[in-house]
Formats: C-alpha cells, sequence, structure tokens
C-alpha cells in the first residue's frame, strides 16, 4: 500500500486548483500548470487540501496513487514557490555565458556550445562559471539541467566538465612515475 499516496496535499494561500474532466490545472503567483491525470486514479479536493484517491484495487493502482500524489505536490509547489537547479562549471577555461534565450558554454571544444532555454525555463550566470536555473515546472527543470550537464560531464581525475552544485565527484588518483 502506498503511503505517500494517502497523505493529503495542503493548498496554500494564493493558489487556486481545478479538476474537471481528468484535467489538473494549478494556478497561483509563478505561474500556471496543467497534468492529465491517470484513470486508475482520481482526485478529491475540500476544504483546501486535494486527497488521491484510488479508482481501483490494483497494484498499478497503488503504484500510480503515490506517483500521482507527488506529481500534484510538484506543481502546487512550482505554482507557489518555485523551483531552482545550480549548475557549476569547472576547468580552465570553461565559462558560461547568457545571450538572450541562448546559453554559450565554452567547454573545452574547438568550438563553444550554444543551447537554448526552454520555454519557462529562467536562467542566470553568477561569476561566468555558475548557473542557476528556476522555473515552476520540476520535471522540465531536471530535464534541462540534465541536458545541460550531459554536455560534458565531470571527468574524475581533475573534475572538469559541468556539475550539480550538491554533487561530489568521487576523484580517482592519477598515473604515478616508478624509478
Amino acid at each position: 500500500m502506498s503511503r505517500v499516496g494517502k497523505k493529503p496535499i495542503p493548498i496554500p494561500d494564493n493558489t487556486k486548483v481545478l479538476y474537471k474532466d481528468r484535467l489538473m490545472t494549478v494556478q497561483g503567483e509563478k505561474g500556471t500548470l496543467e497534468r492529465t491525470i491517470h484513470p486508475s486514479v482520481s482526485l478529491k479536493i475540500e476544504d483546501r487540501l486535494v486527497h488521491v484517491l484510488m479508482a481501483e484495487e490494483s497494484r498499478s493502482a497503488h503504484a500510480l496513487q503515490g506517483l500521482t500524489r507527488s506529481l500534484v505536490s510538484n506543481m502546487i509547489t512550482g505554482v507557489s514557490k518555485g523551483f531552482e537547479r545550480i549548475l557549476e562549471v569547472n576547468g580552465i577555461g570553461y565559462r558560461v555565458e547568457l545571450s538572450g534565450r541562448t546559453l554559450v558554454l565554452h567547454l573545452g571544444y574547438s568550438n563553444p556550445v550554444h543551447f537554448e532555454v526552454p520555454e519557462g525555463i529562467s536562467a542566470v550566470v553568477e561569476k561566468n562559471n555558475i548557473l542557476k536555473l528556476s522555473g515552476t515546472d520540476k520535471e522540465k527543470l531536471g530535464h534541462t539541467a540534465a541536458a545541460i550537464r550531459k554536455l560534458r560531464p565531470p571527468e574524475p581525475y581533475k573534475g572538469k566538465g559541468v556539475k550539480y552544485a550538491e554533487e561530489h565527484i568521487w576523484r580517482k588518483a592519477g598515473k604515478t612515475g616508478t624509478k
């Protein structure tokens, strides 16, 4: 049984939640998000709380109850507070520039890499090597951060590359010469 799925989700002030015809719409001060809800679960909104209920009793419905509860909770948090992901660019000559909605990343390749920031995600560059991504949709924000990290993942010898701020890179010992 899903213990996560049974917990009600509180709706903060300044946030409006609508559920009609399997379409969940959440409006808040940071924006609006929509998501289609799976037929195995349903939502009940009462007293500024959202309850995720199973429409049928099955193993997949239990799993979908917990998943749906997490997705709805992330939607409500996103439109009320927002999400942020911080990336660090490490390496000699590695840097990031913001040109309109395009990130120009100098990552040790012969040419700079141009990355178009998706709609709904905002990017801020600090000190040429720290990139702050923020947005209301946690899923889109995570995909964008992963796509940028994938351009030059951190390597274990010197730690050069793009990494998450909270990520720890395990260093390997390099070659040692013997006489």
